[in-house]
């Protein structure tokens, strides 16, 4: 399936899909390169989910969690550790235990089996491309999103 994301309101509208549909536990796992849209896509997913405090990228202190009616929202950035042995001496799969979705920045796929994939990739200066896929090989989607100059993805 393929949709095209026209600006950051149809990125919140993503956020608010996907708030609606993963169920309790599911890990999110948030690829692409510095600046292409994961912290935004977990801001709306958060805002999505009724949290109404700031959302921040957890760069520097790893791990953010963020209470909201359904359950905490842990958002986690694994961009300066190299394996998985590192993100488990944090005890990083005890607060995803307890959270109601994860969403992980800079993760390995092979690292979180069953996670959801979104891999969110610049195709030029003004576009978006994010390529979703799941476990379920029948769940795959390829998003695009032109941005005007100037404009935060």
């Amino acid at each position: 399936m393929r949709l095209e994301l026209a600006d950051e309101a149809a990125t919140r509208a993503l956020a608010e899909a996907l708030a609606g549909v993963l169920p309790p536990g599911q890990v999110l796992v948030l690829k692409g390169p510095l600046g292409a849209g994961k912290t935004t896509l977990v801001r709306h997913l958060a805002r999505a989910l009724g949290f109404t405090g700031r959302v921040t990228s957890p760069t520097y202190t790893l791990m953010h969690p963020y209470p909201t009616p359904k359950g905490t929202l842990l958002h986690v950035d694994l961009y300066r550790l190299g394996d998985p042995e590192a993100a488990a001496l944090l005890g990083l799969e005890e607060e995803m235990e307890g959270a109601y979705l994860t969403a992980i920045e800079w993760g390995e796929p092979d690292w979180f089996p069953g996670a959801v994939v979104i891999e969110l990739t610049p195709k030029s200066e003004t576009e978006r491309e994010a390529l979703i896929t799941a476990p379920d090989p029948g769940l795959a989607a390829r998003l695009s999103a032109r941005l005007r100059r100037g404009e935060s993805p």
